[in-house]
């Protein structure tokens, strides 16, 4: 059986004394988001994620979710936990409060999602899309639509998913089928299939508000001709002022997938039979409407990579701690033991560490990015809300996709630090591979995400978007090249980083001759970004940490442990950023060298 505990001193030490995230109480609706308000949250948080959710992450794995004729049952439990999730107003805490939300930062909620994730990524996932089809709603759906629906989500009695896949069309949207017709009082009847729906049938909440891709009668092909439009499973009713569920809609759920993980989470296969639905933003610019959505949805899902490789180390680490095998040279046989704990050995170690500095480095980049949603929305300052914006449209690529590798990564460690007991399902750790591989895979996969750094952000305003990253790093590494205590950092930094933009000034050179250059670059270059910005944000969680560590109460193990850490990062996986340029420097040549019929 597994084991979680929130990691609430890591948390604070990012958001505290890393990020300085207090000072998002100055900005305007933002003022009871103090540094004591937001520590409450958190010991709330994590009480739930401790002792409601995490108890059914293994059940609801062992059980799954049944289907019956177009009803949709989720594990034993899940219900009364959600409806214990939305009783403590979980899902309104960064809603709008003129809609019954709490208002405070997306970066809080950031850290709320962490825990829930890692306590059962599987029941989390239902909020998490009603948390991105609400701000889909609230940014691109008419006044109408907001009043009956942002209320519904932001307290949790209704959820919303996204439907964009069809059966002959996954990333490729500019393939969909789905129709729309207008039916002359305003609404439309959407006709079609969708697949792979998240939640798109559960007995969690009163209904569903689906958020669906389909082409009206004069659309153009391809993506532009893509509209969005919202249609809920129930069509809803002024009862006295009060908004509640009426007649059944179009659309009925045909089945569920049977899935390899997240076996809690029904995947659902919905028919849309001229179901009534409202456009939401403009015609034909659905992809728009629905970036939003999908990039709510991708940094989420960065976090729940990082979520479940937080529940992997945690319980790697208690069992390498109690686990007995071998005798290690200058060990501890004077206990009395046959054995030393496997964690004196230095293999075990080398796994945990590398669990320990990928997760804690991860942590900041996810929660450095989240920081900036709320400066990009919230800074009086329209320059530094448009440079908050550019490094958020930077930078979700990367969480995503760099957080999702190091999530199952981490899996595959803790089980490999189980040995054969981790390769059974009693103890658990199995289930945390299973459930971590689809992040890598949905909400476009990790390919995509890459040849949307390369594709699309850097050349985006001439490198616009990049300086967000460099300039820091740059500034970073200037104001400490003369200080002895921080060289053994800065220095490996400083070469990682003049690889990157070596790599950087090489891709754009190549892919004005040759796009495929970019294209086959595009992977090694969103790990040498990911790699060479954790070690920026490693570089500083050391230099915090000495700096804490003489003041009044510190903690001076856990500081200790912070510098100890970034060490073995800058060391031993910093490094890889010079395996990821040489791949660059390569070029595509190797890479398409082969016919299609020669594989």
């Amino acid at each position: 059986m597994t084991t979680y505990r929130a990691p609430l001193d890591d948390v604070r030490f990012v958001l505290h004394d890393v990020l300085d995230a207090g000072r998002l109480a100055g900005l305007a609706g933002l003022q009871d988001a103090t540094p004591d308000v937001v520590d409450a949250v958190l010991d709330q948080a994590a009480r739930l994620a401790e002792t409601v959710l995490f108890p059914l992450n293994q059940t609801g794995d062992a059980e799954g979710c049944t289907y019956d004729n177009g009803v949709v049952r989720t594990p034993a439990g899940f219900p009364q936990a959600y409806a214990t999730y939305i009783a403590g107003g979980w899902t309104s805490v960064t809603a709008d409060p003129c809609y019954g939300g709490q208002g405070l930062p997306a970066l809080l909620n950031f850290v709320v999602d962490e825990f829930m994730t890692s306590a059962n990524m599987a029941l989390a996932m239902v909020p998490g899309l009603s948390h991105g089809a609400y701000h889909a709603i609230a940014a691109h759906g008419d006044d109408a639509l907001k009043a009956t629906y942002l209320p519904k989500l932001a307290d949790g009695t209704w959820t919303g998913t996204m439907c964009l896949t069809e059966p002959q069309c996954g990333s490729d949207l500019g393939l969909i089928r789905s129709k729309a017709v207008p039916a002359g009082d305003g609404s439309f009847r959407i006709s079609g299939t969708k697949i792979f729906i998240t939640a798109g049938e559960h007995d969690l909440a009163e209904t569903i508000v689906h958020l669906v891709l389909a082409r009206l009668p004069d659309a153009p092909p391809g993506t532009r001709g893509v509209s969005m439009f919202l249609v809920p499973k129930h069509l809803p009713v002024d009862d006295g002022g009060a908004t509640r569920p009426g007649a059944r809609n179009g659309v009925v759920c045909t089945g569920i997938e049977t899935k390899m993980g997240i076996h809690g989470s029904p995947t659902c296969t919905l028919v849309f039979d001229e179901a009534t639905g409202w456009l939401v933003g403009a015609p034909h610019k659905g992809m728009r409407a629905m970036f939003t959505m999908m990039n709510d949805a991708r940094l989420a899902v960065g976090i729940q990579g990082l979520g479940v490789g937080e529940l992997a180390y945690q319980n790697a680490l208690a069992y390498a701690r109690e686990r007995r095998q071998g005798r290690v040279p200058g060990g501890r046989a004077d206990d009395g033991v046959a054995a030393d704990p496997i964690i004196d050995h230095a293999d075990i170690r080398r796994m945990l560490m590398t669990m320990k500095a990928q997760l804690e480095g991860g942590r900041a980049l996810a929660y450095w990015t989240a920081l900036h949603v709320d400066l990009a929305s919230r800074h009086p300052d329209p320059a530094r809300r448009r440079a908050a914006d550019d490094l958020v449209a930077l930078m979700t690529p990367v969480v995503k996709a760099h957080l999702t590798d190091l999530g199952q990564d981490i899996a595959d460690l803790a089980i490999q630090v189980h040995g054969g007991y981790g390769y059974i399902r009693e103890t658990g750790i199995e289930q945390l591979l299973r459930d971590a591989r689809i992040a890598r895979i949905y909400e476009g996969t990790n390919g995509i995400q890459a040849l949307d750094l390369v594709g699309r952000k850097l050349g985006e305003g001439a490198g616009r978007l990049l300086r967000q990253v460099f300039h820091p790093i740059d500034a970073f590494l200037a104001d400490h090249r003369d200080d002895p205590v921080a060289a053994p950092l800065t220095g490996p930094l400083a070469k990682a980083f003049g690889r990157l933009q070596l790599a950087t000034g090489l891709i754009a050179r190549t892919a004005l001759k040759d796009p495929s250059e970019a294209t086959a670059a595009a992977h090694d270059y969103l790990k040498l970004l990911g790699l060479v910005t954790v070690g920026w944000l490693w570089a500083r969680m050391a230099l915090a940490a000495r700096a804490k560590a003489g003041g009044p109460g510190a903690d001076a193990r856990f500081l200790d442990a912070k510098v100890k850490t970034a060490t073995f990062y800058m060391q031993h996986i910093l490094p890889q950023a010079a395996a990821h340029a040489a791949a660059i420097a390569a070029g595509a040549g190797s890479v398409m060298a082969l016919d299609a019929d020669a594989f």
